[in-house]
């Protein structure tokens, strides 16, 4: 996961954590298991790391080796020093705002690493909408989808978060099934909201491991 830093600890976080350790517990009470790796973000190099793509006004597009550095450092790391089950469909990456933007990059760019993802308000703007059009070009990875907009975030980026629903929908993703969608009535672009919410997805991502 994204922006490791406000994941955990009120400490360390930007504006408030998402009570993570909260919501492992209480999903490990039901039976749902998970390691989460926190990676944090460089500060003033985080617009860097979490755009594949270049924006003409603020600029970016370094993810493409964030995501290496992931592939090829963090997770060999991570499978060595812990009893992990390393195939994709018991790997899955996530965030919000920027990191939900470069989550949603890893999952279709990289299916054979990541078999699910949790995009959570991702800033679907950056770069004109660039990450619609990779989508929307690219085939349908075998695994679960978690994406989610908060209503108070503002009327466009809700419209972009319905555009993406729209084509993974069109793509062949069931909201029955390996999507989930959820629209916040009350949600901003919030640590609060984010972490409110992901503790309600957990069960979703999490599930068997299964990548239908």
């Amino acid at each position: 996961m994204q922006d490791g830093q406000n994941l955990f600890d009120p400490a360390t976080s930007f504006a408030g954590d998402w009570g993570l350790k909260g919501a492992l517990a209480w999903a490990s009470r039901r039976g749902v298991e998970a390691i989460v790796v926190g990676i944090p973000n460089r500060g003033n190099a985080r617009i860097d790391e979490y755009t594949p793509f270049a924006d003409p006004k603020v600029g970016g597009g370094a993810g493409e080796r964030y995501l290496d550095y992931i592939v090829d450092t963090v997770k060999p790391l991570i499978d060595e020093r812990f009893r992990t089950l390393p195939d994709p469909g018991h790997t899955g990456i996530g965030g919000s705002s920027l990191g939900g933007l470069i989550s949603l990059y890893a999952y279709f760019r990289r299916p054979d690493v990541f078999g699910f993802t949790a995009a959570l308000s991702p800033s679907l703007w950056f770069a004109n909408g660039a990450i619609l059009d990779l989508v929307e070009q690219s085939s349908r990875p075998p695994g679960r989808v978690y994406l989610d907009v908060g209503l108070r975030e503002g009327p466009a980026h809700v419209a972009l978060a319905r555009r993406l629903r729209d084509i993974l929908i069109a793509k062949g993703y069931d909201p029955r099934g390996n999507l989930r969608w959820v629209e916040d009535r009350e949600g901003r672009h919030h640590e609060s909201a984010w972490g409110r919410r992901f503790r309600k997805a957990l069960p979703f991502l999490l599930r068997n491991g299964n990548q239908g």
